[in-house]
């Protein structure tokens, strides 16, 4: 299973790579796939792979190539229930897979974040998530953290984004959007994008 994700992930086309961070691909006794940035417990084969042979889209990195084409209709029932099941703006939820991964299922950061709300492996076990590059796990994993940074921040949507950015940490250190560029950017797009879904929806 694990060679079979792998060999998924090797073959996928490359998106933009930076950094030289390694993720470790590993099972756990319960059977589920881990992945992690940080290497596994003593006695554990795992499989390794570089940043070089993948990474974020260009969307996530803040970078602009024009108007970007809107997915419109990808994954749609799988959307439209994790929205619904968590009180998520749908046009929300699908401007951050937009940002984030630019709707491929199997994009992998070089620090680990997977799938296409790319969550990272720490978050996982909390939010019951046993193969992230399943679409459906993935997103209904990435709108229920959606959903505690709406209620952490009463609903202001500027900082749900900078914390699903850069963390929440970095919210709290500069009481608001980080100065950090690609989030700043980040948010920016993310923002923008929503509206052009909401308006094609509208139309």
């Amino acid at each position: 299973m694990v060679f079979f994700l792998l060999l998924i992930l090797l073959l996928s086309p490359p998106l933009t790579a930076y950094g030289d961070a390694q993720i470790y691909v590993y099972k756990e006794a319960d059977g589920a796939i881990r992945f992690s940035s940080k290497p596994p417990p003593s006695g554990v084969n795992a499989k390794v792979f570089t940043g070089k042979k993948s990474g974020f889209s260009w969307y996530r990195m803040g970078k602009s190539r024009g108007v970007p084409r809107l997915f419109s209709n990808e994954y749609q029932a799988i959307i439209s229930n994790a929205s619904k099941t968590y009180g998520v703006d749908e046009h929300l939820v699908r401007a951050v897979i937009h940002a984030e991964s630019a709707f491929n299922p199997k994009a992998v950061s070089p620090k680990g974040a997977l799938g296409l709300m790319q969550i990272m492996p720490f978050h996982f076990r909390r939010l019951g998530i046993k193969d992230a590059f399943e679409p459906k796990q993935n997103v209904d994993g990435g709108v229920r953290m959606l959903r505690e940074l709406h209620d952490r921040y009463k609903g202001n949507v500027r900082l749900m984004l900078a914390a699903y950015n850069a963390g929440e940490e970095a919210v709290a250190r500069y009481k608001g959007v980080p100065p950090y560029t690609e989030t700043q950017n980040y948010v920016t797009k993310v923002m923008s994008l929503r509206k052009r879904y909401a308006e094609k929806k509208g139309r």
